[in-house]
């Protein structure tokens, strides 16, 4: 097929023309061996805008893809691949269409002579602040390798405890779905089996059954608006949570609960002191640290926090004075910080911080798994066995009625 292309050669002049070839990837490896680095190829005879011939895919790249070509990028660097070699041979050994889009596009931007961290720019869904921030410090202290793995090392350890969350809160969500869908049995299909034969009964019904019929009649009777009613509801509260005000009405919430406020404040502690940390041994000016720290946060009331120590250090104040204001941080951490101040360690200080409260937290999601399952189980029993027990309670009372009667 015929390609048409915009490409730099050596001298940095572009050029446009067109080229025969099977595929695009042929092309582009022709016309590289040729001394050209391609800006754009497409089919046809249009050029493409800047960023290459391969469309955007709608497709996220998970944390973990990132973490491990941060990684892989921080080896190839380390032992002089030059950069652009090493982009392209990731991007030949990846076997998603969406990720290898996304090195695609950076790959054009470095040939078109843009920095690391300017080509990572045109995909800030994939590559968010700090990552960006900590490639372009590595770029502008010479040590590039680096800093790519230290953004491997907090990329990865974010994607871990993410998947550690969802992990132990996966088998208690799936328990109450069990439980959903079995008390909507109970109600929607056995009870109004049990309906017929109570009327023969002739006699009053216990107050929970009598409650029990009057929900099954109602969903049974109503279900047109029932299902619709219940999917609008969950489809409102989900659209409600993200907003502004349902994030921070919902986040003053989770704070006030007594258990789970403290391991809110755990590992928002552990999120903060890890990112500040990293960024201020990568020499990030400290304003642009917390700026940057505040921009990776989802709750609102610490993005209020960061605000805060923001105006604290402008003033030519401690962070810590900050920090220590209210009940946002836990108090151990404070201290370390206002520690690591004084000593002038504080980078250093903040990164053990965070890595002693994510042990922490750890183990405490592993302990809250295996408390939740018992409890969920328990809840679960007691409700199927109220239902059982109230449509089974006019029996009862009629047998012991009769036995009375003999």
């Amino acid at each position: 097929m015929k390609l048409t292309y915009q490409a730099y050669d050596k001298s940095g002049s572009i050029r446009e023309d067109t080229i025969e070839a099977s595929s695009i990837e042929e092309a582009t490896e022709t016309l590289r061996k040729k001394g050209l680095f391609i800006a754009s190829i497409q089919e046809g005879t249009k050029p493409n805008a800047k960023g290459g011939g391969k469309k955007k895919s709608g497709k996220r790249v998970s944390p973990k893809t990132v973490a491990n070509f941060a990684r892989e990028l921080s080896v190839l660097v380390s032992t002089g691949t030059p950069l652009m070699d090493s982009i392209s041979s990731l991007e030949r050994q990846t076997t998603s269409e969406a990720w290898s889009q996304v090195l695609g596009r950076v790959r054009s931007r470095l040939e078109e002579g843009d920095s690391l961290a300017a080509a990572l720019e045109g995909d800030r869904q994939v590559f968010d602040a700090v990552f960006r921030s900590l490639v372009s410090a590595g770029e502008s202290s010479g040590h590039l390798d680096t800093m790519l793995q230290r953004v491997a090392i907090l990329t990865r350890k974010q994607a871990q405890i993410k998947s550690n969350v969802l992990g132990a809160m996966m088998y208690p969500i799936l328990l109450m779905g069990v439980a959903t869908i079995v008390i909507g049995l109970l109600i929607g299909v056995v009870l109004p089996r049990f309906a017929g034969m109570f009327e023969t009964l002739d006699t009053e019904l216990p107050p929970t059954t009598a409650f029990l019929m009057m929900v099954s009649d109602f969903v049974r009777s109503y279900w047109w608006g029932v299902i619709p009613g219940i999917v609008a509801s969950v489809i409102g509260f989900w659209w409600w949570i993200n907003t502004s005000t349902g994030q921070r009405v919902l986040g003053d919430v989770a704070l006030r609960i007594p258990k789970l406020g403290e391991i809110i404040r755990s590992f928002m502690t552990a999120r903060i002191t890890r990112l500040m940390g990293v960024l201020l041994e990568a020499r990030v000016p400290m304003l642009d640290a917390i700026e940057l720290t505040q921009e990776s946060l989802g709750h609102v009331r610490y993005q209020q926090l960061m605000k805060d120590v923001e105006e604290v250090v402008v003033r030519g104040e401690p962070i810590s004075t900050a920090f220590s204001k209210g009940d946002l941080m836990v108090t151990s951490a404070c201290e370390a910080i206002r520690n690591g101040e004084q000593s002038g360690r504080l980078a250093e200080v903040m990164v053990q911080v965070s890595d002693y409260l994510d042990e922490d937290n750890e183990t405490i999601i592993k302990s809250l798994s295996t408390l939740i399952e018992p409890v969920i189980m328990v809840v679960l029993g007691v409700l199927v066995g109220f239902v059982a027990v109230s449509m089974f309670l006019p029996l009862f009372d009629l047998t012991a009625t009769a036995g009375g009667g003999a």
